[in-house]
């Protein structure tokens, strides 16, 4: 399995957070947690921002992708609004996780609590080109609902 280096840097008052890391050796994804001097307290439907009071420097042609945690998902219905989230090779400002409560209960983020998880992933660019016409294909122009799913 390839390895990079990601560079982390704490922000004034979280050095007392773990560090992103894989909680099992087959995670694609990096538990983050929060750095958040209270409680904070996401009722249902409402869209906090959560700080994570970490700044980062990935290598060029790699980005970080912030994900929601699965489990948080299924068992209070905590997203992320921009999700997945997505921090450039060349963005040092804090990582921050848009979160949302989809779920029917208030839901309660303490400091140091699991809120997201970072995956490293590759990044290719696109060289564009403009056509006048594009290959075919069976699928053609079928959008939206194309499939016969009504």
């Amino acid at each position: 399995m390839e390895r990079i280096k990601i560079k982390v840097r704490y922000l004034d008052g979280c050095q007392d957070i773990p560090l992103p890391q894989y909680e099992t050796d087959g995670a694609s994804g990096m538990d983050i947690r929060a750095c958040i001097k209270e409680p904070v307290v996401i009722h249902p439907g409402e869209i906090v921002f959560i700080p994570t009071g970490l700044a980062v420097s990935i290598p060029p042609g790699y980005e970080g992708q912030i994900r929601p945690r699965s489990g948080l998902a299924l068992k209070h219905g905590i997203g992320m609004v921009n999700s997945p989230g997505t921090i450039d090779s060349d963005y040092r400002g804090e990582i921050g996780i848009i979160v949302i409560n989809w779920g029917q209960q208030p839901f309660r983020v303490q400091r140091g609590d699991r809120i997201a998880q970072m995956i490293i992933s590759k990044v290719y660019r696109g060289e564009i080109a403009l056509v006048t016409d594009l290959d075919d294909t069976q699928r053609g122009e079928g959008g939206f609902g194309h499939s016969g799913v009504e």
